[in-house]
């Protein structure tokens, strides 16, 4: 009987079965931490190196523990290549039967209802109706539902949300076509499974009460495992918190109409009320500025009374029909809880009040704010601190809990992860990379540049960056930290590049990715999104430089209120919050370079604070062992090896 250790070995059958696979000691290590974990529903918080194979190292003991585990990951894409195609290749190589299954929130499959509802209803732009057309075809013969399934429609088409369902449209067990729901088939799968794939946004929205997919699951998990954990805390804030937005308020009066022409005998009032409504939403828009930002909310003034009073008169009228049918009473519950939150936000944050023997718990401070995108707004309100929540769902479930990613710890230390969660950071353990980055890489420190507040910093940076480009044949990812970094840098390097060019914004992600790694040498501009969760192995992406260190803005409303309330409790929040954030978020940038063994590359940090200040030595100590340069020589001799 081999050891977990041995499974992963030179003799394994994972080196047997699997074409490439390479034995490492770190991956070895820690799947035997996960399996103590497992054994003994213990906690571990792990982070492992870029190139440690973590992805096998929780999934070998996770299939032969003989529990029933949940692993959950940042993104649906990594959900999908866990399920599709990590698992199964694991599984086959080990030679065990253990069930799997997948499992999104409900707005990931097809809903038969919905589907026959829009059908119905008509007034479906060209457009639409062709992909309504590719849809109803579709759902003949798929199994799942899963419309990530049907290749050609983009997943923002306008078409999905009109024919699959949210927890607000839901009919439940009330739906007539409840027998043929793709979300209760892959909830009974989830049910049955030993091993369970869902991403963050699904369990935190169960976790917060939301009924978006597996409540009915959770009891007889006896494991949890986080990939992409450090996304965690970001996740479970909004989870926690209330978010209502101008989507959320059109589909209502959307949906309303098309049960309004499907059961009910008169729609014209329905549909000037409507109207209303829509023109309500739009001039609320307006009425938060004309540019798209994240500000702290102050009330909406006569624009908030406005959007009330259409939504108040779509309500009352949907009660006057309701009885008409389930999708018309469906709809009149959903506006009047839209009312409800809609009040959360005219007065502003309650005050909190301290709590006395033998009176209910005071709720928890909470950030009010809003965020606007051209025609689109979402109202916030976000706990301030989440981590006694999770960290008393965590002593609930007695079962094992998992934390794994590249990034999790500032040099040695966990404490900024686990206390965003209420975790122990004694539960922390480290394995590095398997690279070897004295010999693959390059660190590059250009000198002279100005700070990166001056208003030349980013064509310093570009500048900086020519002579870099020259050398790697383009090749390079660029890494901004604001959008307008990104369009100055773009604007200025069509002017000196002539490598093909790949922007953020002008195409989806991963079509940039397809062309810059079909193109060869290619330059991307990119910020948040490019950061982490981007796998480009090889020669094509031999350079990755970084304009700024990535403290996130000080004016973001939750930021700026978390500040505050360090401040006031006698914290260093820079120490505390920002700097540990802003490594590990360096981090996620400096681990796009080298993904494979043979790779090899340039690191190219243009921020001047890395030497000047005390704190850059944080930052040094959380990146690998790289030999640092701030000569472009050394980067043109490096290239020319």
């Amino acid at each position: 009987m081999f050891s977990i250790s041995e499974l992963l070995g030179a003799d394994g059958p994972l080196a047997r079965h699997i074409p490439g696979f390479a034995p490492r000691r770190q991956q070895q290590e820690m799947a035997e931490a996960v399996a103590s974990a497992l054994d003994n529903h213990g906690l571990l918080i792990a982070e492992a190196g870029t190139g440690t194979g973590k992805t096998f190292a929780y999934l070998v003991p996770a299939l032969l523990c003989g529990q029933k585990v949940l692993i959950s990951t940042g993104t649906k894409n990594l959900q999908d290549q866990l399920y599709h195609r990590d698992l199964p290749t694991v599984r086959k190589a080990l030679g065990v039967a253990t069930s799997i299954a997948l499992l999104k929130g409900r707005a990931n499959y097809l809903c038969p209802h919905r589907l026959q509802v829009t059908e119905a209803g008509g007034r479906l732009a060209p457009a639409q109706q062709d992909q309504l057309a590719r849809v109803r075809s579709w759902a003949g013969r798929t199994d799942s539902g899963d419309i990530a399934e049907l290749d050609g429609i983009p997943e923002d088409a306008p078409i999905w949300p009109r024919v699959t369902s949210t927890t607000d449209n839901c009919l439940g067990s009330e739906c007539p076509c409840y027998a043929d729901c793709f979300v209760v088939k892959a909830r009974k799968a989830a049910q049955a499974a030993e091993v369970l794939v869902v991403n963050h946004h699904l369990f935190f929205a169960d976790m917060a009460l939301r009924d978006e997919g597996f409540g009915e699951v959770l009891p007889g998990v006896n494991a949890f495992i986080f990939d992409e954990a450090h996304q965690l805390p970001e996740v479970a804030g909004n989870f926690f918190g209330v978010n209502l937005g101008s989507r959320q308020l059109l589909d209502l009066s959307r949906d309303a109409l098309l049960e309004i022409h499907a059961e009910a005998p008169d729609p014209r009032e329905a549909k000037d009320i409507a109207a209303s409504l829509e023109k309500a939403v739009r001039d609320f828009r307006l009425s938060l500025g004309r540019f798209a930002r994240r500000a702290p909310w102050q009330g909406g003034g006569s624009a908030m009374d406005v959007l009330r009073q259409a939504l108040g008169e779509l309500e009352v009228y949907l009660e006057s029909v309701a009885e008409c049918g389930k999708g018309l009473e469906r709809c009149w519950r959903r506006s009047q809880e839209l009312q409800a939150q809609l009040l959360r936000f005219v007065d502003g944050p309650a005050p909190a009040a301290n709590q006395e023997d033998g009176e209910e718990a005071a709720p928890k401070p909470a950030i009010l704010w809003f965020e606007t995108t051209p025609r689109g707004f979402m109202l916030h309100e976000t706990p301030l601190d989440i981590g006694d929540t999770f960290r008393s769902y965590v002593e609930r479930q007695k079962s094992a809990w998992i934390f794994t990613s590249a990034t999790l710890a500032v040099g040695s230390s966990f404490a900024h992860f686990a206390h965003g969660l209420g975790l122990d950071e004694s539960h922390g353990r480290q394995w590095d990379s398997p690279f070897d980055y004295p010999r693959q890489t390059l660190l590059y420190l250009p000198p002279q540049l100005p700070e990166p507040s001056s208003p030349d910093h980013t064509e310093a940076v570009v500048q900086a960056a020519l002579p870099v480009l020259a050398a790697s044949r383009g090749r390079a990812f660029f890494l901004m930290t604001s959008h307008r970094a990104l369009k100055a840098a773009a604007e200025l390097l069509r002017d000196y590049v002539a490598y093909p060019l790949l922007v953020q914004g002008d195409a989806p992600r991963g079509e940039l990715l397809a062309r810059f790694r079909e193109a060869g040498d290619a330059v991307l501009v990119g910020t948040s999104s490019f950061w982490e969760g981007v796998d480009v192995r090889g020669e094509a992406l031999s350079v990755v430089i970084i304009d700024k260190l990535p403290f996130a803005a000080p004016d973001d409303p939750v930021l700026a209120a978390r500040l505050k309330a360090m401040r006031e409790q006698g914290m260093n929040p820079f120490m505390a919050h920002q700097l540990p954030q802003a490594v590990i978020t360096l981090k996620q940038g400096v681990g796009r370079l080298i993904r494979d063994v043979n790779d090899r590359g340039v690191l190219m940090i243009c921020d001047p604070r890395l030497q000047t200040k005390p704190y850059g030595r944080v930052f040094r100590a959380s990146l690998p062992p790289m030999p640092v340069t701030r000569e472009v020589a050394d980067v043109q001799a490096f290239f020319a090896e």
